[in-house]
């Protein structure tokens, strides 16, 4: 008697039933540390990521692995992180500016990147945190722009 079993088929699961994640991040000049929490709590993984496009998309890539990636939680948006900040608004992420955690929590914990990382997304996870990271366009960056230029030369003519 012979019996074979058919292979059963490998089914997907549409993005809407994955679990959320939230991802945070800490933001470095070369590079920027990744990590990954359920809706849970748990800490899913840590990574670190060059601060470059393609570091960017494989940041975004890796965390999207994990579960569905709608909210991220980043220390320096405005300074390190605005190119990382602008290339997840693009893909569909919002970006929440992180503070410095407590330095009470960081001495407890201890200080690594990947400690800042994951205190990061716990921060938007809790509800800590809500601003929404700056864009770095608009009104506001522009004026900037004529302001440092306007200082830039008036600088140079003394």
């Amino acid at each position: 008697m012979n019996l074979t079993v058919a292979p059963t088929p490998v089914t997907r699961c549409a993005d809407d039933e994955r679990e959320e994640v939230i991802v945070g991040v800490d933001t470095h000049t070369e590079v920027h540390v990744a990590a990954v929490l359920t809706i849970q709590g748990a800490l899913a993984a840590t990574r670190a990521f060059p601060a470059t496009a393609r570091g960017y998309a494989e940041l975004l890539a890796w965390a999207r692995g994990h579960g569905r990636l709608h909210r991220a939680g980043g220390e320096g948006t405005s300074s390190h992180g605005i190119a990382l900040t602008r290339y997840l608004r693009r893909h569909r992420v919002q970006v929440i500016e992180v503070n410095r955690p407590d330095r009470a929590v960081r001495r407890r914990r201890g200080k690594t990147d990947a400690i800042d990382a994951e205190n990061a997304a716990r921060a938007v996870l809790s509800g800590q945190v809500s601003a929404v990271a700056k864009s770095g366009d608009g009104a506001v960056e522009m004026l900037r722009l004529v302001k440092m230029a306007k200082e830039s030369a008036s600088k140079a003519r003394t």
